[in-house]
């Protein structure tokens, strides 16, 4: 049996296949509120009806300052859930998984309002970010726990934490915006301190798997190594985090040379050497290639981003090419 068709088994939930939407922000929320519209309903159902595993919904905000846009999806109040839920159900009705991705973007916020960073130290060419005081920072995780029993409740199967991409979280791990002096920056255990109270703070009120998604290469020589991104997945490991989702880039601007599976290394060197399951993403566009990554032992699932966005039944193909027999609707059996 083709490895990409294999069932793959996280605590109590099995996926059927170890395809995974990875979490693109589709900024589709019209009316500034946070709120599922039509075109969620409609772009997250296409693809579980195209055969994909597991579908990670996009970065949705813990809180309102915490929105990339005034478009982003949100769980920061209970108004949420009902349009969540809908989302999840549809996922589910047509035989795929849901997870979301819990965000705050810190000074990657593109909004009216005060935003906040670990430092005051902007984004280039953005507006300048507030040092987050203690009260912010318990606000934050906060919002991160409460998220986690929002989604709880609209029956989300899987949480995914973003570290990744230059957003709040990753700017507190990132020796680049982290500049405090305080028990949250200085040193790599320091820096690490929000993200380990927000993964505690979560299991008080989640006990199904939990993903961290990191960027793992900074592209910086002043940025954290992928051997500290392994050593904080080894803490992230011994404190119940199920997998890491294996990205780069994002927390300064950088020149990245990108190639088909340009990440998939971070995702090999964080399984082997952490001891931890991996998510590989970064343009992985044909049913070989996702067979080779998942063969060769290099992670455990496949992220697929932009070539979901062209072909939502992407997995028929890949399904066709392996030579492997999968389930699909039965209006749709004589295609």
């Amino acid at each position: 049996m083709a490895k990409l068709f294999a069932p793959y088994t996280l605590r109590n939930v099995t996926l059927k296949n170890r395809i995974v939407m990875s979490p693109m922000c589709m900024y589709s929320s019209p009316n500034h509120d946070g709120k599922v519209a039509d075109w969620h309903r409609i772009h997250y159902a296409t693809r579980a009806v195209g055969g994909v595993g597991l579908i990670v919904v996009e970065a949705t905000a813990v809180l309102p300052e915490g929105r990339i846009s005034y478009r982003d999806l949100g769980i920061w109040t209970d108004d949420h859930i009902p349009g969540l839920k809908n989302v999840v159900d549809l996922i589910h009705q047509h035989g795929a998984k849901a997870a979301i991705q819990l965000a705050h973007a810190g000074r990657k916020a593109k909004l009216e309002e005060p935003i906040i960073a670990p430092s005051a130290v902007p984004f280039p060419e953005m507006k300048m970010p507030a040092p987050a005081s203690r009260e912010q920072i318990r606000e934050v995780i906060a919002g991160f726990r409460e998220g986690a029993r929002r989604a709880k409740e609209a029956g989300f199967d899987i949480i995914e934490l973003h570290a990744a991409h230059g957003y709040l979280i990753n700017q507190f791990l990132s020796p680049l915006v982290n500049q405090r002096e305080d028990e949250y920056g200085g040193t790599p255990e320091n820096r690490y301190r929000l993200l380990g109270e927000i993964i505690d703070a979560v299991q008080t009120v989640w006990d199904g798997p939990i993903f961290v998604r990191l960027s793992a290469k900074e592209y910086d020589d002043r940025g954290n190594s992928l051997e500290q991104y392994i050593e904080y997945s080894r803490k992230m490991k011994a404190q119940g985090v199920d997998l890491i989702d294996c990205s780069s880039g994002g927390v300064v601007p950088a020149k990245i040379e990108v190639f088909p599976g340009y990440q998939v290394d971070l995702a090999d060197q964080i399984r082997k050497q952490a001891g931890i399951a991996t998510g590989a993403v970064g343009l992985i566009t044909t049913a070989a290639q996702a067979e080779e990554i998942l063969g060769n032992g290099r992670a455990d699932l496949v992220f697929l981003g932009r070539e979901l966005l062209r072909n939502p039944y992407w997995a028929w193909n890949a399904a066709k090419e392996l030579g492997a027999e999968i389930d699909r609707p039965a209006p749709y059996g004589r295609a």
